[in-house]
């Protein structure tokens, strides 16, 4: 993979760390990320309680919608996967989330095979 289009993995296993510390100001990692280099492939993956951001009505302490950054930053070409074991183990449906997301069977595999298999990065903010 050339420099220019580096790769980036974050992955999210709690809401906290997830959007929440920057959701209120409107910038987050990512988009300083991508500022720096707006052609970088970047893929949140979401397991555990990490995918409640990505759900429907999900909002911030300061009463902002999630949905509004996460579709913001899908126009910039970031992609937001959804672990199904965790839909699973919770007992969650696909209609609880947002249009944004895609699914992936095990959020964990796939960070790891996006690390070993495609060279991704991988950002735990």
């Amino acid at each position: 993979m050339n420099a220019s289009k580096r790769a980036v993995v974050v992955g999210v296993s709690a809401l906290l760390v997830a959007i929440a510390a920057y959701a209120a100001t409107g910038t987050c990692n990512i988009n300083n990320h991508l500022e720096v280099n707006p052609t970088a492939k970047i893929i949140v993956v979401a397991h555990a309680r990490g995918v409640d951001f990505l759900m429907k009505g999900a909002k911030d302490t300061n009463g902002n919608k999630y949905e509004d950054l996460v579709e913001q930053l899908a126009l910039r070409g970031v992609q937001f996967d959804v672990c199904e074991i965790t839909l699973r183990n919770r007992r969650l449906d696909r209609q609880q989330f947002i249009a944004d997301v895609t699914y992936v069977p095990s959020g964990v595999a796939e960070i790891t095979r996006l690390q070993q298999r495609e060279r991704f990065a991988y950002l735990k903010p």
